[in-house]
């Protein structure tokens, strides 16, 4: 089977941005458990009707449960456009869903992340467990090392991201991260001020990287 095969008709524009910052396509990391609060899938069901009314295309993992179940599923319901990027091993064990309007089913985990960072002009978190936050963590040491511009945006509305943001300027604070390394992963608290942090244009490259994400 091709790892590439897919279905829907979106292809890789999102990954030539407009220079003015216009967000066209949101990556979402996000947990396919819900959580003990309900709040964590309220918010998610917020974040995916507000992108399918503003004409934003939402990239995600393909879950159809949990945090990522609630984003899907506001997506679809408000006929957005939404695509889910899933490895093949993940999409035999019937983890991915295939009602999106787009599915893209690749080879490994690092094809993964690599295809939905090139179709995203932006990066959203969602309360989520390991696999949340290694993407959120990887997509952040890519625009540490120069290899993207792109804003990253932790999203909660009850704390869930308030120990992490706190360990972030802790590490600043012991001398591992910088100011303008710190400054990469900005924290919301709503689903506009999310959106509006991440449709900030991206910080001009001051040299073209050597090595591509897809090549980590």
């Amino acid at each position: 089977m091709n790892p590439n095969r897919h279905t829907g008709s979106t292809g890789d524009a999102a990954a030539a941005r407009p220079a003015d910052g216009t967000l066209k396509s949101l990556c979402v990391f996000c947990g396919a458990s819900a959580g003990v609060r309900p709040t964590h899938v309220q918010l998610a069901a917020r974040l995916g009707q507000t992108c399918a009314r503003r004409g934003i295309r939402v990239v995600y993992g393909a879950g159809g449960v949990g945090v990522m179940g609630a984003l899907s599923d506001a997506v679809l319901a408000e006929g957005g456009s939404i695509t889910g990027v899933i490895p093949q091993a993940l999409m035999d064990r019937e983890y991915g869903r295939r009602d999106l309007t787009e599915l893209r089913i690749v080879g490994s985990m690092h094809e993964r992340k690599a295809l939905m960072h090139s179709l995203s002009d932006a990066f959203v978190a969602l309360p989520g467990g390991y696999g949340t936050l290694e993407e959120l963590f990887e997509i952040t040491a890519w625009a540490q090392l120069g290899l993207h511009h792109k804003r990253i945006v932790l999203l909660d509305d009850g704390g869930f991201f308030s120990p992490l943001s706190r360990m972030l300027d802790h590490a600043r604070d012991e001398g591992f991260l910088s100011d303008a390394d710190r400054q990469l992963v900005q924290h919301a608290k709503s689903v506009d001020d999310a959106l509006r942090l991440a449709a900030r244009p991206p910080a001009p490259p001051t040299e073209a990287p050597v090595i591509g994400p897809s090549q980590t």
